[in-house]
């Protein structure tokens, strides 16, 4: 206890790092504050009776967790973050398929990266105006909640720049956050906004539990504890492919590159996807209910499979999602992870790995080995991505069963993770202790290099 005070104290006292935190603190206490100011023309009352019935992991759940209850508070900040999300993943999918943003992303430089970044909040602005007035059609369908005190066309008009501005602001803020805060802003946006939920999930979950079975909540604890573990380590989990530079000739002195002493590696990272194969697998799950009420309308009585499809809790639903996640973890790692793109430069850098061959054997051995830790990785990520219903089937209210894993457990940890670098960053420069006396969190130095980011 006394070291982490002491390096609490340490934290506070480099001026610039507690300048950032605090900096942080205030633009994130503005954008909670935007949660809970209501559109004009909402009847508030009637949209909580409206709202009650919602689960916590459908697709309305999904984007209120995301928002912090902005989403049913129909608040100014009820899109949140998330069109400037779905844009930057756009984008990047165009990275991987249009020469252009190819060229954008790889070979400009800094232009390039402005140019991008310019793109993406243009077209954030048209999601943003597109998901508004799906928003606004939710909500007016609701019974009595739109006021019948205002006209029609001034409440779209009006609520629809409202719902841009708050996301545009809430953009705004992420960045600002990232250049004079700490952390990566629209990352801590989304952490803040799932985080908003959890005390009142864990203290329903504490009142319900702990009265009945004390040992149950207990347990409880325990298991969401060593899924974080095994979480981090997983985020964390690296395989280091060894490297070596040719020896060269400086007058008559043979030397290696870099200095001697330092060993290099290409890091694979064992989950180098994220998220992201979870996020595309929840959007391919909602897709046939959609579809259904499309086509059928809204008050179509589902079959018995579709219904189950519909059921976060259904065995057909968790088969198909973890299967989906397992393949989406691979479609998303062959398009991270070019092989040929390192083959290429260990070539230019005059390395090679020990024992392979430059050029082909090089880009089938890192193929290979990009393959195999992928599987364990893809599979950690599907029971990850189910996890939230395997403890609702034991008795986990759905609200706190959300944080037992999927994109809410998965996006904590590596916002936790970014921060703590970080911050541990800075305690190194200014010859502190770090975080931690032992093992180290990722990104501290290690006495080792890695060529990989410069990619």
């Amino acid at each position: 206890m006394t070291k982490f005070f002491e390096t609490l104290k340490n934290i506070w006292s480099i001026k610039e790092l507690r300048e950032r935190i605090l900096f942080t603190l205030l633009l994130l206490a503005v954008y909670r504050l935007g949660s809970f100011i209501v559109l004009p023309g909402i009847n508030t009352q009637a949209l909580d009776a409206a709202t009650q019935g919602g689960g916590a992991t459908d697709l309305l759940g999904l984007i209120n967790a995301f928002t912090g209850g902005a989403f049913n508070n129909a608040a100014v900040f009820a899109l949140g973050i998330m069109p400037y999300i779905t844009a930057s993943i756009i984008i990047q999918l165009l990275g991987f398929a249009v020469p252009y943003f190819q060229r954008l992303q790889s070979s400009e430089g800094e232009s390039g990266r402005k140019k991008i970044t310019q793109i993406t909040r243009l077209l954030t602005v048209f999601i943003t105006l597109v998901q508004g007035a799906a928003y606004l059609t939710y909500i007016t369908s609701q019974p009595d909640v739109l006021s019948p005190y205002i006209d029609k066309t001034v409440f779209w008009f009006s609520n629809i720049i409202i719902l841009s501005t708050g996301t545009i602001f809430a953009m705004w803020l992420g960045e600002k956050i990232t250049d004079k805060g700490i952390g990566n802003g629209i990352s801590i946006l989304i952490m803040i906004g799932i985080i908003a939920t959890l005390p009142v999930a864990f203290f329903a979950e504490l009142t319900s539990q702990f009265a009945n079975s004390p040992f149950t909540f207990i347990a409880e604890l325990l298991v969401l504890f060593l899924t974080v573990l095994a979480t981090v380590l997983v985020v964390q989990g690296v395989r280091r492919i060894p490297i070596q530079f040719a020896k060269r000739m400086v007058g008559r002195t043979a030397n290696n590159m870099p200095a001697a002493g330092v060993r290099d590696y290409i890091p694979l990272k064992l989950n180098a996807s994220g998220v992201m194969p979870i996020i595309f697998a929840q959007a391919i799950m909602f897709l046939p209910m959609s579809l259904q009420n499309l086509v059928y309308g809204g008050d179509s009585q589902p079959g018995a499979f579709m219904a189950s499809l519909a059921d976060w809790k259904s065995l057909a639903y968790n088969v198909i999602f973890f299967l989906l996640v397992v393949v989406f973890t691979y479609i998303y790692t062959a398009l991270l992870v070019n092989p040929q793109q390192y083959a290429e430069y260990l070539k230019r850098q005059n390395a090679f790995i020990p024992g392979i061959k430059p050029g082909q054997q090089t880009q089938e051995y890192i193929d290979t080995l990009t393959t195999r830790v992928t599987l364990p990785g893809s599979v950690f990520l599907g029971l990850i991505a189910i996890f939230p219903a395997i403890v609702a089937a034991f008795g986990v209210n759905d609200a706190f069963a959300i944080f037992f894993g999927g994109t809410s457990l998965l996006i904590l940890v590596g916002v936790v993770l970014d921060l703590l670098q970080q911050i541990e960053s800075y305690l190194l420069m200014r010859k502190y202790d770090g975080l931690v006396k032992s093992g180290k969190v990722k990104g501290r130095s290690s006495g080792m290099q890695t060529i990989g980011a410069g990619m």
